[in-house]
């Protein structure tokens, strides 16, 4: 099998190294146009925090538009998803013992973020419209505050927030490691992925402020960490795209 997968045409390697990069480039400039979309027209991600009425009330002001740029931004993280795997591909020459892992939690992290931002597609929509609904009485409302912050906690904090951004930083620095550890990309590029994952890392204590009050939060985490990740995304395309070193 090492055999074969070191004597795989130079020509073939070369495209799909190019494929590869392209494809961490448009996920990562992609996701963005919905995510401006919704912190002009949604307050986000700041309404994640605010009560479950304001948060209703506001989806539901959207109407379909809401719901489809929710569903852009689930669905345009896909190219990022087939970048993983292919960027695994290109890997399999070093025979490292991480990659697997690296990739596994790659995998994990875009599945478990796309789950948790589709429940603003499937789930909350239906909440909202019952939420303003003319006939909804005001135990009604007190019922669907209770399913929406249960829901929120889980989809969102739990699934979206928690499992999908600590899967992206184990990918990050399983990753990182092992192209320091390779010398197929600058050094420097492995490093950043260090901080970077680092950074994002510390936005969990916000997640965990949401059940234990008394947990330090540092706010900008969250919007720093999900900067210099893109960025890196953005970087690691960039080097894909360039001639690979002999």
């Amino acid at each position: 099998m090492t055999t074969l997968v070191a004597e795989q045409n130079p020509t073939q390697e070369k495209q799909t190294r190019r494929w590869v990069g392209i494809e961490f480039l448009i996920g990562a400039m992609a996701i963005n146009i919905p995510y401006m979309l919704l912190i002009q027209n949604f307050n986000y991600p700041d309404i994640l925090r605010e009560s479950p009425e304001q948060i209703l009330s506001s989806y539901h002001a959207l109407g379909s538009s809401g719901i489809l740029t929710w569903m852009a931004f689930a669905w345009l993280g896909f190219p990022m998803l087939l970048a993983m795997i292919g960027l695994h591909g290109l890997l399999k020459t070093t025979c490292h013992p991480l990659l697997y892992h690296a990739t596994a939690f790659g995998i994990l992290a875009a599945l478990l973020q796309m789950v948790g931002l589709l429940r603003w597609v499937f789930v909350n929509p239906v909440l909202a419209d019952l939420y303003v609904s003319a006939g909804a009485t005001e135990s009604t409302r007190a019922a669907l505050t209770v399913v929406f912050q249960a829901i929120h906690q889980y989809g969102g904090v739990l699934l979206g927030e928690h499992l999908g951004q600590v899967f992206t930083v184990l990918w990050m620095w399983t990753l990182s490691l092992i192209l320091l550890q390779t010398g197929l990309f600058p050094r420097w590029l492995g490093m950043l992925g260090f901080v970077a994952g680092g950074v994002y890392l510390l936005a969990q204590l916000e997640l965990l402020h949401t059940v234990i009050p008394a947990v330090p939060v540092w706010e900008p985490a969250g919007l720093i960490g999900s900067l210099m990740w893109l960025i890196w995304v953005v970087l690691l395309g960039i080097q894909l795209l360039r001639p690979a070193a002999k």
